[in-house]
């Protein structure tokens, strides 16, 4: 029992002629008849009765009819779901994102520009820092995320650059730093700064920790901050300073004020987008085309710009 003559029944059925089913399927006449018998000699029972103005539907017929509409209904469905997740338009996708670049623009707009486009994909964000995702990632427990890395060569990863970012100073909006603000970190050699733990990001820490000791600064690290936005909540309380990632500036907090300052620009801090290798998934193709047309990794920070 084939699709096809399930469908030149159902038409039979419908229409109650051989000939009218023939032009309502564009099948000849002699081949749709075969096809009618060839289905009955396969389920051995006649489930039509012919007679001199058509034919009518057999106690057999009948009940197959209902079958028949039932089957061809859930085929239509089954084809396009399957078309569906094929093309990325339903399925499920879970991203990281670093906590600091949840208001970043080119990544809010990722996220909008996402569900706008697939909203049948069950879409979860989890903010997350880059060490975390890391782990998670390499457990196959996330799909994507958007973090720090070294560099894009990253055991069992796929990765593609997305920008970057760099340093800024971050300083209670009363300090007399805020009215005045730093011009070399040497002035900052006294200052009670608030850290995070290396253990949450490593790549990130080790790679602000080694552009400090080329320049020869060494921060006098008082606090310790679970994630950017404790750090930043601590700044603003008035606990000591920070030095954040200038996408900090993106969503600006009470009680802080941003500082630019060159010998922190020059602390590239590459934003990646990685997934795991080998992860078909047509969901995760489609975010991988939005994020390489959202963002432009060529810009480097250059003294001058906006922090």
């Amino acid at each position: 029992m084939e699709f096809r003559q399930l469908s030149y029944f159902v038409a039979v059925a419908e229409t109650g002629s051989i000939s009218a089913a023939s032009r309502r399927v564009h099948v000849a006449q002699p081949a749709l008849t075969r096809q009618i018998r060839l289905l009955e000699e396969d389920l051995a029972t006649q489930l039509l009765e012919r007679h001199a103005r058509g034919v009518r539907l057999t106690v057999a017929g009948k009940a197959l009819y209902e079958e028949a509409i039932t089957l061809l209904d859930r085929r239509i469905q089954v084809r396009a779901r399957l078309s569906a997740l094929g093309s990325g338009l339903t399925g499920k996708l879970g991203l990281g994102v670093t906590v600091t670049h949840l208001w970043m623009p080119e990544v809010a707009d990722l996220l909008g520009r996402y569900r706008q486009c697939y909203p049948q994909v069950g879409f979860e964000v989890f903010p997350l820092l880059s060490g975390p995702q890391l782990d998670r990632l390499r457990a196959g427990t996330l799909d994507a995320g958007i973090l720090y890395l070294d560099s894009g060569d990253q055991p069992g990863l796929e990765t593609r650059l997305l920008q970057r970012d760099h340093l800024i100073l971050a300083v209670p909006a009363d300090s007399p730093w805020a009215a005045s603000p730093p011009r070399r970190l040497a002035e900052l050699e006294r200052a009670d700064f608030i850290w995070g733990f290396r253990s949450v990001s490593p790549v990130y820490y080790d790679r602000v920790m080694a552009h400090f000791q080329r320049l020869d600064f060494h921060p006098r690290v008082v606090q310790f901050g679970a994630d950017n936005i404790a750090i930043l909540s601590m700044v603003a309380a008035g606990l000591g300073v920070a030095i954040v990632p200038a996408a900090s500036a993106c969503h600006p907090m009470p009680g802080i004020r941003f500082v630019a300052m060159q010998a922190l620009r020059e602390c590239a801090m590459p934003l990646w987008l990685a997934w795991r290798a080998g992860n078909d998934s047509p969901a995760l193709h489609n975010l991988v085309a939005l994020a390489e047309a959202g963002f432009t990794p060529a810009r480097e920070s250059r003294p001058g710009d906006p922090a």
